[in-house]
């Protein structure tokens, strides 16, 4: 054995030789069609699992299971102290397992152990712990009404937060565990129960997910997991009648269908969409920080993240120094399986995805851009794509334009301040950017003026607990994270008492 591979664990392995089921009424149970999807290693394209491949009678019956336990008051019943102890045991519970569920999303998602270990893991379990702690600050308000009639009458009145009932979350293939647990826990605090759809190519976490949370205390019904393709058991999802809210990230074409799904019944909706997102490096800015930072936020899990760093723009008076640094640093980087402890640069989650990358990139050449390092498919086994870097884009080049969501970066020079930020702007997208200055006056001036739901200053890609997330645009609507992500799982009722 590679000395540099991590050993899986013996639960690991166990996990994944048995038959998984979908997760109703707190336990499993196979799809109504009998049907079954095949679950792979992007590292080497095994199958290393099957799940049930659920469909639209699957959804009926986890949603019924979830309105059931919700009607009961089995979870929105309990005071908000008893909800937030259950949740923190949850965090224990995740905390109990963390290299169980690092190896599982390693090997069903491909990213590095590293990542899993420290963000996947251990920034979810982190989530959880602050979400918990907001079961017991749901506040209403108390108002000074003046309604006029009849002469002489006194009024109270108030608002109340009330749980919006069933919470569909349907999580992406990039981050399963951790956006899982974005959809399911702030819906749990404020006393939703849930059904939750992972993607189709990562399903092993949630299911994982579903059993921990019963072991910390969940009630059975309050957490269902549905296994099963996006235009199946998604849309059934998101257009069920009984759905309060849908909490949806991915892609923004398929976005745009669940928000039309949804919108049929009226239902409350979160999407957390693409994004093309500009990095600006002025002319004062540190090139060797600003190179780590393309290296951080161009590249953590192989590009596969919303909000990475996509289009890099670097003042004229930089730009050959910042591509030559930018170039060798990408060359250097080593390829290799996430299971592998000094790869730097991991495969991507299916080959659907390595090649719909890789066709990008021709596009980009054929349209006239340069490649200064990489290009292409790696040749190993997997789904890998070399580390690439890209220059001599025209802005309607597609690399400087479509959301690549791999391991690309476009490099583009600009003159002026103003241009960049015209540069910046100029996208259907607006969920991230950074600039890089040392300058907090050329910092401040810019921040204001780009259109995305969150800028960075000399970072690209941290997120806290804390800070809202979500995009301007074609990137979403609503806002993750924060005391919004629960509330957005309430609706306000207002009480007047007349006395």
């Amino acid at each position: 054995m590679d000395q540099n591979l991590v050993p899986v664990l013996e639960s690991v392995r166990a996990f994944l030789e048995r038959e998984h089921g979908l997760w109703i009424d707190g336990k499993p149970r196979a799809a109504l069609s009998g049907r079954r999807k095949e679950v792979r290693n992007p590292a080497s394209g095994a199958v290393i699992a099957s799940v049930a491949d659920g469909e639209a009678a699957d959804v009926d019956a986890a949603v019924g299971s979830a309105r059931r336990a919700f009607e009961s008051g089995v979870w929105s019943g309990l005071r908000p102290a008893e909800r937030e102890r259950v949740l923190l045991r949850l965090a224990d519970v995740l905390e109990a397992h963390a290299e169980e569920l690092a190896q599982l999303e390693t090997l069903n998602q491909g990213k590095s152990i590293h990542l899993a270990r420290a963000i996947e893991v251990g920034g979810s379990i982190e989530y959880v712990r602050y979400m918990a702690g907001w079961a017991t600050k749901i506040t209403g308000e108390t108002l000074d009404v003046s309604i006029p009639a009849p002469p002489g009458a006194r009024f109270t009145a108030f608002t109340r937060r009330e749980p919006v009932g069933v919470a569909a979350g349907i999580a992406p293939w990039n981050f399963p565990l951790m956006i899982a647990l974005w959809k399911t826990v702030p819906a749990l605090a404020a006393g939703c129960t849930a059904v939750l759809k992972p993607a189709s190519e990562t399903p092993l976490s949630a299911l994982r997910l579903a059993e921990l949370a019963l072991e910390a205390g969940v009630p059975p019904g309050v957490f269902n997991v549905v296994t099963g393709r996006g235009e199946a058991a998604g849309q059934a999802l998101a257009g069920h009648p009984l759905i309060g809210k849908v909490s949806f990230t991915g892609s923004t074409e398929v976005g745009k269908a669940v928000g039309h799904a949804a919108l049929d019944n009226m239902t409350r909706l979160a999407l957390e969409l693409g994004g093309k997102n500009p990095m600006l490096v002025l002319g004062d800015a540190d090139i060797d920080q600003a190179v780590r930072g393309a290296l951080l936020g161009g590249f953590l899990n192989q590009g596969q993240v919303c909000a990475a760093a996509s289009r890099l723009y670097v003042h004229r008076s930089k730009f050959n120094l910042f591509a030559e640094a930018l170039s060798a640093a990408v060359a250097g980087m080593r390829l290799g399986p996430g299971m592998d402890l000094d790869a730097q640069v991991n495969p991507l989650v299916s080959q659907r995805r390595q090649q719909a990358v890789c066709r990008l990139i021709e596009r980009g050449r054929a349209a006239g851009a340069r490649v200064l390092t990489g290009g292409g498919a790696a040749d190993l086994p997997g789904y890998f794509v070399q580390p690439t870097v890209m220059t001599d884009l025209a802005p309607d080049n597609p690399v400087a334009r479509e959301e690549v969501f791999g391991p690309v970066l476009a490099l583009m020079p600009f003159d002026e301040v103003d241009e960049a930020v015209a540069l910046a702007n100029d996208t259907r997208y607006g969920l991230a950017a950074s600039v890089w200055t040392n300058d907090l006056s050329a910092a401040l001036d810019i921040v204001p003026r780009l259109q995305a739901g969150t800028v960075w200053v000399n970072s690209h890609i941290p997120l806290d607990p804390g800070m809202p997330f979500g995009g301007y645009k074609e990137s979403g609507i609503g806002r993750e994270f924060g005391k919004g992500a629960v509330e957005s799982f309430t609706e306000i009722k207002s009480v007047c008492i007349a006395h």
